[in-house]
This record gives C-alpha cells, structure tokens and sequence, in this order.
C-alpha cells in the first residue's frame, strides 16, 4: 500500500512506494536519468505512467483498481515542445562584440 505523508504547509504529498530493484537494472535505470537530465525517482515515474498506460490501451485487466494518469506538468510540456521544434541554423557568422573603453 502507498504511503501518503504530509508536507509541512499541511498539504498531502504524493503517495509513495517502495520498489526493490535488481542491481543491473538500477544500474540501466540510472543511465536512462542521466541522459533524460531527470533524477531516477522522476525516471521511474515516467517509465511506470509510459508502462501503465501501454497495458490501458491493449485493454488488460492487469490493473483492477481504477488510476488516475495525471496530465504532463508544464516541465514536460515544455520539453516536448523543444524536442518538436526543427533546428534552425544561425545566419551568417557571429558578430563580436566591441567593448567601450572610456578614454
């Protein structure tokens, strides 16, 4: 069962779980963080909302209680909307600045 602790302005936390990993696999785990920029509870996160919602959609039963997907954070939409966008090339070369030396 998920905990749930409170912070200290009163609101509840996130409910929290504990998962017991195999040593290889939290080695992958942490080379996924690392190269998202994410921290491993974050990636952990995603990867279990991105599992969850693959069984939703094949129409399992393996989920009976009913959850609750929670809509991108602004972070996330921000980062999808980067990874969207085509690169775009500088142009010309970059000018120098001059800097003002009183006299």
């Amino acid at each position: 069962m998920a905990t749930r602790q409170t912070s200290s302005s009163g609101k509840p936390k996130s409910p929290r779980i504990q998962v017991v990993l195999p040593e290889e696999l939290c080695h992958r785990l942490t080379a996924l963080a690392e190269q998202e920029c994410r921290t491993v509870s974050n990636m952990a996160k995603v990867l279990i909302q991105q599992g969850v919602q693959r069984l939703e959609q094949a129409g399992s039963d393996v989920v009976s209680a009913p959850t609750v997907v929670s809509a991108p954070t602004s972070t996330e939409r921000l980062r999808s909307a980067l990874e969207a966008q085509q690169p775009r090339r500088l142009r010309g070369a970059p000018r120098r600045l001059r800097l003002h030396r009183p006299s």
